[in-house]
């Protein structure tokens, strides 16, 4: 078997699933924009796709040829659960954007504890899915670049939703 399959595969698997989130939200944000809904915080979007993009492509060009580190593929594991908690918790209202619809915000599953579980597993994620090939340079980096991101939009959706941030 070819060494580099492992890495290879998990890093396929990172973009086909981002490819697919980016579909569904597409699709969703389309949905809600057609019942009334209004997107806030535009301005920064671009930013965060840059910045995920830009993450992407650092754990595909320096960790296609590195060892998967179990431990940290098994956390890696986990927060796959998490994401997909989150997503079938919010169901047609999950989307990559601040849209807010003029209806009660989801209080269901990690929403009925926490304000922003979706952005906890982000945050998670661009440390964790760099360090299953080793890259703790990367995760450091983007884990700093999505807290200056983060910082913006977690205000903006708090002052549209009326939250404290």
């Amino acid at each position: 078997m070819d060494p580099h399959l492992p890495a290879l595969a998990f890093i396929a698997f990172l973009l086909l699933q981002r490819g697919a989130e980016l579909v569904i939200a597409r699709r969703n944000t389309r949905r809600l924009l057609a019942r009334g809904a209004v997107e806030h915080g535009a301005g920064h979007y671009p930013l965060i796709v840059a910045m995920h993009a830009a993450w992407l492509l650092a754990i595909a060009v320096l960790g296609w040829s590195n060892p998967i580190h179990l431990g940290w593929l098994a956390a890696f594991a986990v927060l796959q659960v998490l994401r997909l908690w989150v997503l079938v918790s919010l169901g047609s209202r999950w989307t990559t954007r601040i849209i807010v619809l003029d209806e009660p915000l989801v209080a269901r599953g990690p929403y009925r504890w926490v304000s922003h579980p979706n952005y906890m597993v982000v945050i998670a994620e661009i440390i964790v899915a760099p360090m299953v090939l080793g890259l703790w340079p990367v995760a450091a980096v983007f884990t700093i670049l999505n807290a200056l991101i983060l910082r913006i939009r977690i205000r903006e959706e708090a002052r549209v939703l009326g939250l404290r941030p």
